[in-house]
């Protein structure tokens, strides 16, 4: 904190100091608790998106810049030098754990990645077709009626294994959740492959013959993983604090969490891009798509270029970029349709001085839905398997809700445009 205020003027000659909060990095903050008692007036600020919801040691964003920091450290390292489960660790606890740490964490996860048996039941009672994210939603809400004891979350041993439990079982559940889509039988986690194996061996594998993981492309799968799991107070990290302030449940909590993910603003944007591939159809269709792009009538959009707080190149991208050329080069598929497409258009768009000059770059969601499409994940799993990886950052967000005392039930204000006060009229009076 720092002895620097900001004034206000409210009208006539009255004003108002408000004190001027600085963070480790990052712009300054004005404090407005007391702004509505002292002034008696809100502020206005549709989206919060230049308001600060809380205090948090977690991630760190320059859009200006593109820069994406998790506890200090830059993305682009964690996720060339690390692996999921470590920045699990980091993201959790504030710092890379040691061999150790590292070991016993990775032990705590493993053994909790096999769900209840009666969740099959629960998941046999949806329809064939059902979305993999209603069943996500549903079933990850329904942990709270099996672990009833993590409902005390002021216990941090019960929130400690609540998060365990967490990023454990996303994997199996959104795994079950297209082995049922698809009719084959639900694969139980193993014990002796890492995170992003064990997901592959659950989505792919079946009880006839053995499987084993191609790791070029479990570790694309796993740095997809680190890239997304914390993206500072972003529509469904904030819905989780929301839904936690009000003391419900983790469980609850990230429900949530997977439900304000679901939208196509959101977590969708990936699926929105394979969509768009399709659309184009043909290499030779780009140069027409390009031209409906810069065309201000035309509502066609390029999805995967450009984002909503990078205004420089993606961070996460940079990376993903070369994942996605080593995946589809060890399988084979550079040639074929809609990857051509992708990588065509990925060629001329970073040409082109409309998209350069505009900062429309390739971001996070272009290279990860080429890589999802190329190792045969279907475009429905695509949310899915982004809120797996946001599990993290949604319960270490809800952890370091429930513990600061600043911290109080969520309640926006608004500004009401409606009907002034008048007076009620019987219904034999109304014309």
């Amino acid at each position: 904190m720092t002895d620097k205020t900001a004034r206000f003027t409210t009208g006539g000659d009255a004003s108002i100091e408000l004190p001027v909060l600085d963070g480790a990095i990052g712009p300054q903050v004005v404090d407005i608790r007391k702004f509505y008692a002292d002034t008696g007036m809100f502020t206005y600020d549709p989206g919060f998106t230049s308001t600060a919801s809380c205090r948090s040691k977690i991630t760190f964003i320059d859009g200006d810049e593109g820069v994406l920091l998790h506890r200090g450290y830059n993305i682009e390292d964690l996720a060339t030098n690390c692996d999921f489960l470590e920045v699990c660790y980091l993201i959790l606890y504030g710092e890379l754990p040691n061999k150790e740490e590292r070991r016993k964490f990775g032990y705590d996860v493993t053994y909790h990645t096999m769900v209840h048996e009666q969740i099959n039941q629960l998941v046999r009672g949806f329809r064939r077709d059902a979305h993999p994210m209603a069943l996500m939603i549903a079933v990850v809400g329904a942990l709270s009626a099996f672990y009833y004891e993590d409902l005390n979350i002021r216990d941090p041993r019960n929130r400690m294994i609540a998060t365990f439990r967490l990023i454990a079982k996303l994997p199996t559940i959104a795994a079950m959740a297209y082995k049922y889509s698809i009719g084959q039988p639900f694969i139980y986690p193993r014990n002796d492959l890492n995170y992003a194996e064990n997901f592959l061996h659950m989505m792919f594998a079946v009880p006839c013959e053995p499987f084993k993981p191609n790791p070029v492309v479990a570790k694309a799968l796993d740095q997809i993983f680190i890239l997304h799991a914390d993206h500072e107070q972003n529509a469904s990290t904030s819905t989780v604090r929301l839904v936690g302030s009000t003391g419900a449940s983790p469980y609850a909590a990230i429900s949530a969490g997977i439900a304000s993910l679901w939208g196509p603003a959101h977590g969708g944007a990936n699926e929105a891009v394979v969509n768009m591939l399709r659309e184009i159809g043909s290499p030779d269709e780009i140069p027409h798509y390009l031209e409906r792009v810069k065309d201000k009538n035309d509502n066609f959009r390029l999805m995967g270029f450009g984002h909503r707080v990078y205004k420089n190149y993606d961070p996460r991208a940079t990376v993903l970029k070369q994942s996605a050329h080593d995946v589809l080069t060890e399988l084979g598929k550079q040639d074929e349709p809609m990857l051509k497409i992708a990588l065509e258009l990925e060629k001329i768009a970073l040409d082109d001085s409309y998209f350069v000059d505009r900062k429309l770059f390739p971001n996070v969601d272009f290279y990860s839905g080429i890589i999802l499409q190329a190792i045969g994940i279907p475009t429905s799993m695509f949310t899915a398997i982004f809120a797996m990886a946001r599990t993290v950052g949604w319960i270490a967000q809800w952890n370091e809700m429930v513990e600061d005392p600043e911290q109080k039930i969520g309640r926006p204000r608004q500004l009401y445009t409606g009907a002034p006060p008048r007076d009620f009229v019987p219904m034999d009076q109304r014309g």
